[in-house]
């Protein structure tokens, strides 16, 4: 059955697969951990109920998609030592201590309030309980921190040594942790959490708003989506723009598959707009695009010069069909999320925010489109850095473990079966909380319930017996 595939091609396959369900989890949960501590803190701060509607309706479905975060962050991470036993012995004395500073920090901080968060308010009290928010939210954000900055090492690894074995040695620890892609992927990825729970929190109370339910509670989450829509989403689009001039100087050939540059333009480089990218033959087929555009984006120069994949060996190209459309997508949908956030100024101006039913389907419409934009994004990026697992120091072909292609594709067949049974279950229990409106007296999340909703059959309760073992 496998025998036309080899293992390195259904190793990365199996990442990619179980990577795309794990990365929709925490960049919803980072946004959503702080929509929660906003909400807590305005109701404490003005005592209106709606907040405290808003917070324990979102607090359910913060409880379900963070502990399909975690069950699917877990079983990715094993993939390190299946799949790439290599890379996990080469890239370990690096690697592996900063995923530990994750779990020390992070995952304890998280770990350690997550229950006061879910099920303690009414056992402390209410600053105890909005400190556990909090903490909540700051470990989401310590998290994506420390594995971006493992990521972003693998993008633009410095700081680093190679012992007599062949192993990656840190040698100067804070190169190792800032280095020069980290701080422009840190704050990407956190924005795009953020504008993707806005986008999701505005397309429930969308659709709420257009079925007449609970008004004052779909408007309040409305609002507040929209204004996060409105300000966030040029503030991403700017910030996307320093991170690829960042990518530019430190993965040119990155950039050149992104563009869909296969030649270079020594006066001027057009944007490309559309076009059927042929590897094979090195040029971009049916191209549509605005001339000398890219160098003025790229280089802030109408007739500034571009240099082409034609420059970079063959071997060190990415798959640029790949590469040239999920940047696309993601460059798409960030400008219809900018579209959303204006449209809604524009409404908010004239008195028509909760009126116009046409922007309400617009924001269900957009509702998901986060996590698109999101999974686009990751490919451009990890697609884009093929074909090394570490920019110029480590190869694919060279980071996979020695199997067999059965067994590799055996154990991708059973997580796909596995994922298809547990998640499409967790997501139809996410989409049936978000169905039902927030309404006055709307209670948090149940131990039990949560139990349920990942699957999880609960163990039967100990009576307690008497001394002669009688209960």
């Amino acid at each position: 059955m496998w025998s036309g595939f080899d293992a390195v091609t259904l190793a990365r396959a199996q990442f990619a697969f179980t990577m795309s369900f794990h990365i929709i989890f925490p960049a919803f949960s980072i946004g959503l951990a702080s929509y929660l501590a906003v909400l807590e803190g305005l109701w404490l701060l003005t005592g209106r109920d709606v907040y405290l509607q808003l917070f324990r309706y979102w607090l359910k479905i913060f409880a379900v998609a963070f502990g399909m975060g975690v069950v699917s962050g877990l079983v990715m991470s094993y993939q390190f030592g299946t799949n790439w036993a290599v890379f996990s012995d080469k890239a370990g004395p690096v690697i592996g201590p900063l995923m530990a500073y994750e779990v020390l920090t992070a995952f304890f901080l998280e770990a350690g309030f997550l229950g006061v968060m879910l099920f303690g308010m009414e056992r402390v009290g209410k600053g105890l309980h909005f400190t556990a928010t909090l903490l909540v939210a700051l470990g989401t954000f310590v998290s994506a921190f420390w594995i971006l900055a493992v990521n972003s090492w693998m993008q633009t690894p410095q700081g680093y040594g190679v012992n007599e074995v062949g192993q990656f040695v840190p040698e100067d620890w804070m190169k190792i942790i800032f280095n020069p892609s980290f701080p422009y992927r840190l704050v990407h990825m956190v924005i795009a959490a953020y504008l993707t729970t806005a986008l999701v929190v505005g397309g429930v109370a969308a659709f709420h708003l257009l079925r007449g339910q609970a008004r004052e509670a779909s408007r309040v989450m409305f609002s507040m989506a929209m204004w996060m829509a409105a300000v966030v989403a040029p503030v991403q689009i700017l910030v996307g723009d320093l991170h690829g001039l960042n990518t530019l100087e430190h993965q040119p050939v990155k950039i050149m598959a992104m563009e869909g540059h296969f030649r270079s333009y020594p006066d001027g480089a057009p944007l490309f707009l559309f076009g059927l990218p042929n590897q094979e033959a090195g040029r971009l087929d049916y191209a549509l695009g605005i001339p000398k555009v890219s160098s003025l984006i790229l280089h802030h120069g109408l007739n500034a010069p571009v240099a082409g994949l034609e420059t970079a060996p063959r071997e060190n190209w990415p798959p640029v069909g790949i590469v040239f459309w999920s940047f696309r997508i993601m460059i798409g949908l960030g400008f219809a999320m900018l579209g959303l956030g204006l449209a809604s100024l524009w409404l908010r101006w004239r008195g028509g925010l909760y009126e116009s039913r046409a922007f309400h389907v617009f924001a269900l419409v957009l509702g998901p489109s986060g996590f698109v934009a999101v999974l686009a994004g990751w490919i451009t990026t990890e697609v884009g850095r093929q074909p090394f697992t570490i920019q110029g120091l480590l190869r694919t072909t060279d980071s996979v473990s020695p199997l067999a292609s059965p067994a590799v594709g055996s154990s991708l067949l059973a997580f796909i079966l596995v994922y298809a049974v547990i998640f499409a279950a967790g997501l139809f229990y996410l989409l049936r909380l978000m169905r039902l409106p927030p309404h006055p007296g709307e209670e948090g999340p149940r131990p039990g319930e949560i139990v349920r909703a990942a699957g999880i059959t609960p163990a039967p309760a100990i009576q307690p017996t008497s001394v002669h073992g009688e209960a």
